[in-house]
Order: C-alpha cells, then structure tokens, then sequence
C-alpha cells in the first residue's frame, strides 16, 4: 500500500484543485510519490479534456485590472468560469483569473478566443488538465475614461468575486463613481443613456406598451400618454442615469453625479453565469 497521509492529500488538492478520489487514486498508482501523482493527475486531465467540451461551467470568478493609459485609464474585465464552487475558490483558480486579465491587457485580446491564441491559452488548458473541470474564459470588457473606477462585489464570503463592475468618468465624475459602481452591481442596467438605447429596441417597446394599453381598454385619445409614459418606465428601469439611485431613491443616479459636477462616460458589469 502506498505511504502517503491526508495532509498530502490535502497539499495535492490544493496545488491542483483536484477531487480527494483523484488525487487519492493518483498517490496509489505513484505509490506515495506526491511530484509523479501531480504529474498523473496532469496527463490523465488533458486526455479528459475533449470529454468535458458539453459539461456546463457556470462557477467562476471576475477579476479586473486598471492601468493608466495617454488621455487617461484603461479598464478591463475578465469573466473566467469553472463547474464547480470547490474549484473556483482554489488558490490557482484565482491567481489564473489574474493571470487572465493581464494576459488580456498585455495582448489586447477582446474575445476569448483571442486570448485562446496567446501564450495564457496553453496555461488555461493545462490548469482545465490538473483540476479535472473544464474551465474557461467566457467574455472580456474594457472601458477608457478621464478616471476609471472598480468595484467588485462577493456574493458569498467563501468565493472570490461574483460581480465585477468598471466605471469610466471624468475626474469630477470620480467622486462618486464608486457609488455608482456599487449601484451598477446591485440593478445591473443595460445602457448608460437614453440615447444608447438602439432604435429597434425603442420602437418595440413602444409597440409593446401600445398593445397592452389597447388590451386594457384604455381610450384612444390616452394612448400617446400612456404609451410614452410606459416608455419611460422602461428607461427608469433599463438606463443608468435615469435610474433611481440605490443610496438614496429621490435621486436618479443623472442628478447624483450632475451634482457632483461630473460625467459618466461609460461602464461594464459582469456576473458569474448571467
């Protein structure tokens, strides 16, 4: 029987991310030698790769980076996922996530499969090897602003960041730009202004609110009201600046940062899966 204890184990798990019957099945066939498991582990992982292609990997982490560029910041967000939890708070896990990043700053890289033709692809699939799961980057961002802002928010204590949200603004703008990010994380909008709202989608949302308020009865003549004043509903809930602020309601996120004299100029917002 191999000569190996549960600290060794434990070591194995954690500089591989894993599963215990691996690495334990592993330290059999190496007969305790800890250096030949890892190396079985790697080999016996990329033979499997090709096996986890249609496995969902919906678990994972956003790690972001912020370097200062001419005419200001330059901010980028990765979104890199694994299947489970146990994997994506692993140590490697996270500093591959970091390691995403930058190779995406560094490459300039705005898709996946960019990032998947620079030196990082061949360690993304050599750490989807030693940790047994398919792991992946699924989307990279990347905002340019005066001043960029970061926030990045852990839905569960146990697990790296869970949402990670960029803001671009002026300097003024910046006083309140992490504010903004925090708001950003929790109501997710979709547009920064109005005006971003592509035409189509307007157009059907007028056509929407146009129908329902035909089916409800309402008389003819309202229409027009009511259509435009269910459109600025979708705006309230939809566009940045025209939502209500998180940290105080009476305001819309517009009027919080015109009082700070600033401007936002642009934003990203990741979540996990979504």
């Amino acid at each position: 029987m191999a000569n190996y204890t549960a600290a060794d184990i434990k070591e194995i798990r954690e500089l591989t991310g894993a599963g215990m019957l691996d690495v334990k099945k592993a330290l059999d066939e190496s007969e305790g030698d800890k250096q030949k498991a890892i190396e079985a582990i790697r080999i016996k992982g990329l033979k499997g790769i090709s096996k986890r292609e249609g496995r969902s990997a919906s678990e994972g982490l956003v790690a972001a980076d912020i370097r200062d560029v001419d005419g200001g910041q330059e901010g980028t967000l990765v979104e890199i996922n694994s299947e489970t939890d146990f994997v994506a708070k692993n140590a490697k896990f996270v500093a591959l996530g970091d390691e995403a990043v930058a190779a995406a700053v560094e490459s300039g890289a705005s898709t996946p499969e960019e990032l998947q033709d620079t030196a990082f692809g061949e360690n993304l699939t050599n750490a989807a090897a030693t940790m047994g799961e398919k792991i992946e980057v699924r989307r990279i961002g990347r905002v340019k602003g005066e001043v960029v802002t970061n926030y990045m928010h852990r839905t569960n204590k146990d697990l790296p960041p869970q949402v990670g949200v960029l803001v671009a603004s002026d300097a003024a703008g910046a006083e309140v730009a992490r504010d903004v990010a925090m708001h950003i994380a929790a109501y997710s909008p979709t547009y920064l202004t109005r005006e971003e709202v592509p035409e189509d989608v307007v157009a059907n949302e007028r056509r929407i609110a146009e129908e329902t308020a035909k089916g409800e009865g309402k008389p003819e003549k309202a229409l027009p009201m009511i259509v435009e004043g269910r459109l600025n509903g979708f705006f309230k809930e939809n566009v940045l600046l025209d939502q209500a602020f998180a940290k105080d309601p009476k305001q819309s996120v517009g009027k919080v940062v015109e009082a700070a004299g600033g401007t936002i100029t642009g934003f990203v917002r990741f979540r996990v899966g979504n």
